[in-house]
Order: C-alpha cells, then sequence, then structure tokens
C-alpha cells in the first residue's frame, strides 16, 4: 500500500504542496463540494499524480472521522494538508468560527491519531491572525487545548463578544497558530510533525473574492503598504510547505511561518520603520 497524503480543501495552495510531496504517493483529496474535488482531482491525475476524492464537512464531527477511516484504510497516512476555510466575505461569524476553527481543531485531533511515523502536516492559516491584539495568557490556552467539542463554548467565541466577521476570522486564525503549537506535543508521540504557515494575500478564489468584496480597497491598501508590494503565489506557498512536510523540515514542529510580503510588518511598524 502507498502512503497517503490527505489534501483538505481542493483550492490552489493545498495543490501546490501536494505537488511538491506526493510523487509516488496516493493523495486523497476531499472537499466540502464533490465537484471542487473532482476538478482538482483531474488537474492533479493528468499531472500523473494517483489521486482519489471524498467530500467532507470539517464542521462535522462523524464526517472528518469518515475522512479519516478512508483515508487510513488507503493505506499509511503521512500527511495532512489542512487547506480548508472560509473568508470573513464568504459566512457568517457562526460558521466561520465552526469551520475555520473548529474543523481546523478536529482535523488535527482526529489525523494526530492515524498519523504514521515520520508523517508530517501542514495548516494554512493566516496573516490575519497577527493582527489580532493580543490575547491573554488563559485565552491563549484555552483557544490551544480546549477540548474539540468544548471549543466553541469558549466565553470570548460567543455571540457579543465577536463584533464581526473578520474578528472570528482572526480569532480563528489565531487559534489555529495556538492549536498546531499544543497539537505537535501529542503529534510527536507518534512520531508525527505539525506546523502551520500563515499566507498574506495570495491569488486564489479566496482572495479574489475579498479583492471583488466589501474589503476589496483594505486588500488592495494592505498590497501597496506591504514591503514586497504585490501579493503572492500558491507555488511561493507550496516551496514552504513542502520544506515542512519533508525531510529538510525534520526539526521543525508547533512553529507558524508568517508569508505576508512584509505586510503585517508595515501594518504594526508603519513604512517607515
Amino acid at each position: 500500500m502507498s502512503d497517503v497524503i490527505v489534501i483538505v480543501g481542493s483550492g490552489s495552495i493545498g495543490q501546490a504542496i501536494a505537488r511538491r510531496v506526493s510523487a509516488g504517493k496516493k493523495i486523497l483529496l476531499a472537499d466540502l463540494r464533490e465537484d471542487n474535488a473532482q476538478a482538482a482531482a483531474k488537474t492533479l491525475s493528468d499531472a500523473g499524480f494517483d489521486v482519489e476524492t471524498a467530500s467532507v464537512d470539517v464542521s462535522q464531527r462523524t464526517s472528518v472521522e469518515s475522512l479519516v477511516a478512508t483515508a487510513a484504510g488507503l493505506g499509511p497516512v503521512t500527511g495532512l494538508i489542512q487547506a480548508a476555510g472560509v473568508s470573513p466575505s464568504q459566512a457568517p461569524i457562526e460558521t466561520i468560527l465552526k469551520v475555520d476553527l473548529y474543523g481546523t481543531a478536529l482535523l488535527l485531533e482526529t489525523f494526530g491519531a492515524v498519523i504514521a511515523p515520520g508523517g508530517s502536516g501542514v495548516v494554512i492559516s493566516s496573516q490575519s491572525g497577527y493582527r489580532l491584539p493580543p490575547l491573554s495568557v488563559e485565552q491563549n490556552k484555552a483557544l490551544a487545548v480546549t477540548p474539540v467539542d468544548e471549543l466553541l463554548n469558549l466565553p470570548f467565541l460567543q455571540p457579543g463578544e465577536v463584533k464581526d466577521t473578520l474578528h472570528a476570522y482572526q480569532l480563528s486564525k489565531r487559534g489555529n497558530v495556538l492549536r498546531v503549537a499544543a497539537e505537535a506535543v501529542r503529534w510527536g508521540k507518534r512520531g508525527g510533525r505539525i506546523n502551520s504557515i500563515s499566507p498574506g494575500i495570495i491569488i486564489t478564489p479566496l482572495a479574489n473574492d475579498e479583492l471583488n468584496g466589501p474589503r476589496g480597497e483594505g486588500y488592495r491598501r494592505m498590497i501597496e503598504s506591504s514591503v514586497a508590494k504585490r501579493a503572492g503565489t500558491p507555488d511561493e506557498i507550496g516551496t514552504v510547505g513542502a520544506l515542512l512536510m519533508g525531510r529538510d523540515g525534520a526539526f521543525i514542529t508547533g512553529s507558524d511561518f508568517l508569508m505576508d510580503g512584509g505586510t503585517t510588518a508595515t501594518f504594526w511598524f508603519g513604512t517607515d520603520a
């Protein structure tokens, strides 16, 4: 049986990482929409990869557990690429928290229980988590280690505490990074590693939704004020994802890699720092 790389989310960032780490392995590509998964699978299959598809709703435990069982039935699970999520312009507060925060924590818990020795994973978070003002030590720990099915009951995630969809997104992405750090300990007991990447504006369908949505002007200002003066590409994220999942990244776990062309630097310290 071939080693199995699981991609959750059929977007271009997940595919870019998979292209670099999946040669000679079985890819299980899962998405909420089966047609999206099939389209991405055809692209990868046409490039010579061995791909199967599945549907998954990361906000539902039974759906995620079914995906884990399917993956484990195909062979040793040696890789997880969590690239599923919704943006502030795509969903209401409750959905963002359920998909981006709870869903990621659920995937880390369930795949952490089956990851093969030497296996590794990457979570695609966001630079948006770095724009959230500091949380308390207690809030940080709660996001990191609260049991998954109690996570959305945290007091500071309740209606009235979360101001808007952007705030929900930032809390979710901050939570992703903290959760990865905590899960690295548990994954390590099986000989696995888990890290995250926090991209800035990367040209994907999700980013295009934001650029053409109500926050589009703000997104364009972010690009113009960044150090790089441009948006990033999925291939650039793929390069770092391959490092984190490969042999050259064997000493890296529980870490987050901010890749935003200097957007966060100028956000906090200005263009004249």
